[in-house]
């Protein structure tokens, strides 16, 4: 038996999927991808697809780390502003950049439909402010997009917002026609089965104990190892205690989401009428959609001291309630919570730890599509068209400062600072 996923609502409406036993001995491919999510999900099926054999190993389950337990929300851009990005790279590699994160989103539909993915997509997402100043940050956010080409967006007054979300809470929007939402883990779990029929080898419960370097580099799991001319680190939050040197850059951080028990269609759409996906801009952030099944999903909370709440399903109700009090007399059927890797400049890391060995981390939140770009991106490298994976390699990524020991209680005290301006 292989060990279950972690119990959420996307847990238990998940597609059926056979078993991967362990890795047994030792085999031979020409990539050996780590990390069974959506980067490396990605990362198998668009290698295969080019012809390479591919082994993939996960430590637990297909899906079981935040590709499987996240918000499904698929949004444009990066984790911070494009202006961040522009210090740090020409205007022209800026653009190619900027345009990278819509074939990010791009891609994902295409997946989908390309392999007739069942994960619930629905089409649209908005940003939503509760401060006048959150007001101006979203015109200069559509200004900032619009100069890209990025056409569709809406900006939403408060009548506007309260017409697409039915909360007095909001006081403005941005509506964006290409984000939108899936099940996360079916999407995942699509993805893989697509892999392997593709011709990807799987492998669960099969954890990286180390890796060698060489030609072939080697993978070494508790029973086997795989030899490999490739092979790509993709466990992200999940495993820079095993490659400390990925640790360095991206911290694990906590956020949770709760399921309602079921609202029938009618109660459901009059809370988001037009079905999209919906997160605020606080800093430390909430985010929201329907389900297939007419829940309410709701996340939050995020604990940068990774230190749970005592009771996420009572903490994230009442936050809920609070932006939603027509929700009161409403139960909660499943609360879960997870890893999210992020970086200090919220830009993603991607890089090499030997010529021959890729990763791709610290999505900070916007992993939805930017996993499936990268997965891409890997297997062109490998194919030997490595620009566009090395222009991302190219920006900044600056360590956590404390280190691996002092980096958490550092980070609790600037967030408790994020915390107070958002309160005020």
């Amino acid at each position: 038996m292989l060990p279950p996923h972690a119990p959420s609502y996307y847990a238990a409406s998940a597609l059926p999927v056979p078993e991967h036993p362990p890795l047994a001995g030792e085999v031979t491919a020409d990539v050996c991808v780590v990390g069974g999510g959506m980067t490396g999900c990605a990362a198998a099926l668009h290698l295969a697809e080019r012809g390479y054999r591919v082994v993939l190993i996960e430590g637990q389950r297909l899906g079981w780390g935040a590709s499987g337990r996240s918000g499904g929300q698929l949004i444009a851009g990066y984790a911070t502003d494009m202006s961040k990005v522009e210090r740090h790279v020409s205007p022209s590699d800026a653009k190619t950049l900027w345009d990278m994160s819509v074939e990010a989103i791009d891609s994902v539909k295409e997946r989908i439909a390309a392999h007739s993915i069942a994960c619930d997509y629905q089409p649209g997402h908005i940003h939503v402010g509760i401060k006048p100043r959150h007001c101006r940050e979203l015109e200069e956010l559509a200004e900032e997009w619009g100069r890209y080409g990025y056409g569709g967006l809406e900006y939403l007054d408060a009548a506007a917002v309260r017409r697409r979300v039915a909360s007095d809470r909001y006081i403005c929007g941005l509506y964006d026609p290409r984000g939108g939402h899936i099940h996360p883990l079916n999407y995942t779990l699509g993805l893989a089965a697509a892999a392997e029929r593709a011709g990807v080898v799987i492998h669960e419960a099969t954890p990286m104990v180390r890796w060698e370097e060489g030609r072939p580099a080697t993978v070494v799991t508790p029973q086997g190892r795989v030899k490999a001319d490739w092979v790509i680190l993709a466990g992200n939050a999940y495993i820079w205690e095993t490659e400390r040197r990925l640790g360095r850059t991206i911290m694990p951080v906590g956020t949770y989401i709760i399921a309602t028990e079921p609202l029938g269609e009618d109660r459901a759409a009059s809370l988001i009428p037009h079905n999209e996906a919906v997160a605020d801009i606080l800093f430390v952030l909430n985010y929201f959609r329907r389900s297939a099944d007419h829940r309410m999903l709701f996340g939050g909370k995020v604990s940068y001291s990774r230190i749970d709440p005592r009771n996420v399903g009572a903490a994230m109700r009442r936050t809920m309630v609070h932006y939603f009090p027509q929700l009161s007399d409403v139960a909660v059927d499943y609360a879960w919570g997870g890893y999210v890797d992020i970086t200090v400049n919220r830009l993603p890391d991607f890089g090499r730890l030997a010529p021959n060995v890729l990763y791709a981390q610290g999505f900070s939140g916007h992993g939805v599509g930017l996993t499936t770009l990268a997965g891409r991106l890997m297997a062109e490298t490998v194919a030997g068209q490595a620009e566009r994976f090395d222009l991302i390699g190219r920006l900044p990524t600056i360590p956590f400062p404390g280190g691996t020991l002092f980096r958490t209680p550092a980070l609790v005290l600037a967030m408790a600072w994020r915390r107070l301006r958002d309160a005020l």
